[in-house]
C-alpha cells in the first residue's frame, strides 16, 4: 500500500460521493472533505443559475470563502468530485493549497442533457492535471477541449454502503416485491413501464417525480414512494426478487450506478443491453439483458417462476463484481496513483 495522503476532497457530503470520500479514508488518506454548495448563498436560485446559466457565473461568490478556509493548509492532493463551481480560477487557488488537482464525475460533464450545469467544468478542463470520466466518448470530449490526461473508469459500489444487510421479517414484509424499479421518472422511463404493466409485469416503482409522468394514471397504483437511502435503499434491492435497471438516454448511459449497487447488495438485474453491460456480466448466468419492454417482461416472467435459477444468478452476479474490482476502494486508490502524487 502507498502512504498517506492528505487530500482536499471537494463534492456533496451525501451520496456516491461521500461513498469515494470514505474509500479514500478506508485507505488510510487523510481526507477534508468541503462541500462549495455549502459556501453559496442558502437559496434555490444558487441551483437554478447553475443549472440555467452555468456554475461559473457563482464561482466569484466562493473565491473568498475558500480562501479563507484554506489559508495556511497544504494538501498533497486536490480532488474534485463533479465540480459545477470549479472554473480555472478557482483550480488557480486550489493549486496553492495542493501540487495537483484532478477531477472524476459520474455525471456526463461534456454531454446535452444538464444544460449549463457543467459549463464550468468544461472550461476548467484542460487545467486538471487528470480527468476521469465514465463514458468513453467523454474521453475524446474532453481531449477536444484540451485536456492534459484523461482515464475512463466504470463506476463503482462501495464496500459497506453496499454491503447486503440482515434481512428481518419486518423488512422483507415492508420491501419485499417480485420486480422493482428504483429511480428518478425520465420522460423514455414512463412508457416502458407502462408497457411491462400491460403485458403482466408484477411491478413496483420507487423514486422521485413519477407525478411527472404521462402514463402516471397507469403507474400511481404501482408507486411505493419516493427516493430512499442508506438502508432502506439497501433493503429495498434486497428484498426485490428481480431489480430493473434503465438508462438516462439523454446521460448516453451505458451502465449506471445501478449497474454495481444491485449485484453488490445480492440482487439480480435486469438490465437494457449494452456492450458494457454484456462486458460486466455474463447474460443469463450473472445477469439478465433485454432490448425492449417485450424481452424484459418474458425474462422476468420465466425468472419469477424459476426461484432456484433466480437465486444462482444474483449470487454468481455478486462474485463477478468481485472479480472485476468495480468497487471504491480499489478505483479511488488507482486515481490517487495516476494523478501522480510523489510518494
Amino acid at each position: 500500500m502507498s502512504r498517506s495522503r492528505s487530500i482536499l476532497y471537494l463534492g456533496p457530503v451525501s451520496g456516491t460521493c461521500l461513498d469515494r470520500a470514505n474509500a479514500l479514508r478506508r485507505l488510510g488518506h487523510r481526507v477534508e472533505h468541503l462541500d462549495l454548495r455549502g459556501l453559496l448563498p442558502r437559496s434555490v436560485w444558487m441551483d437554478r443559475i447553475t443549472w440555467r446559466l452555468g456554475g461559473d457565473w457563482l464561482a466569484p461568490w466562493l473565491m473568498r470563502p475558500l480562501a479563507a478556509l484554506l489559508a495556511g493548509r497544504q494538501f498533497d492532493l486536490a480532488h474534485v468530485d463533479g465540480g459545477e463551481w470549479v472554473t480555472p480560477g478557482v483550480i488557480q487557488l486550489l493549486r496553492r493549497h495542493a501540487p495537483k488537482v484532478i477531477n472524476y464525475s459520474i455525471d456526463d460533464p461534456y454531454g446535452p442533457r444538464d444544460g449549463a450545469r457543467f459549463r464550468a467544468m468544461r472550461q476548467a478542463t484542460p487545467h486538471y492535471d487528470l480527468i476521469a470520466v465514465v463514458r468513453e466518448v467523454n474521453v475524446q470530449e474532453a481531449h477536444a477541449l484540451g485536456a492534459r490526461q484523461v482515464v475512463r473508469i466504470y463506476r463503482s459500489a462501495d464496500e459497506l454502503s453496499h454491503a447486503p444487510r440482515a434481512i428481518t421479517p419486518e423488512a422483507q414484509a415492508r420491501w419485499g416485491c417480485d420486480v422493482l424499479f428504483l429511480g428518478t421518472w425520465f420522460p423514455e422511463r414512463g412508457p416502458f413501464l407502462a408497457e411491462l404493466l400491460r403485458r403482466g409485469v408484477p411491478l413496483t416503482i420507487q423514486g422521485s417525480n413519477w407525478h411527472k409522468a404521462p402514463e402516471w394514471p397507469v403507474l400511481q397504483a404501482h408507486w411505493r414512494g419516493g427516493s430512499i437511502s442508506g438502508d432502506d435503499y439497501a433493503l429495498a434491492v434486497q428484498c426485490a426478487r428481480i431489480n430493473l435497471g434503465l438508462l438516462s438516454k439523454e446521460n448516453r448511459d451505458l451502465h449506471t450506478t445501478r449497474s454495481l449497487e444491485i449485484p453488490a447488495l445480492g440482487g439480480l438485474m435486469c438490465a437494457e443491453r449494452t456492450v458494457e453491460h454484456e462486458a460486466m456480466y455474463e447474460e443469463g448466468q450473472e445477469a439478465l439483458f433485454w432490448r425492449d419492454a417485450e424481452e424484459c417482461a418474458a425474462a422476468c416472467r420465466a425468472l419469477l417462476s424459476d426461484e432456484p435459477r433466480r437465486a444462482a444468478m444474483a449470487l454468481a452476479g455478486r462474485a463477478r463484481l468481485a472479480r472485476n474490482g468495480h468497487y471504491n476502494e480499489p478505483i479511488m486508490a488507482a486515481l490517487v496513483e495516476q494523478a501522480g502524487v510523489p510518494s
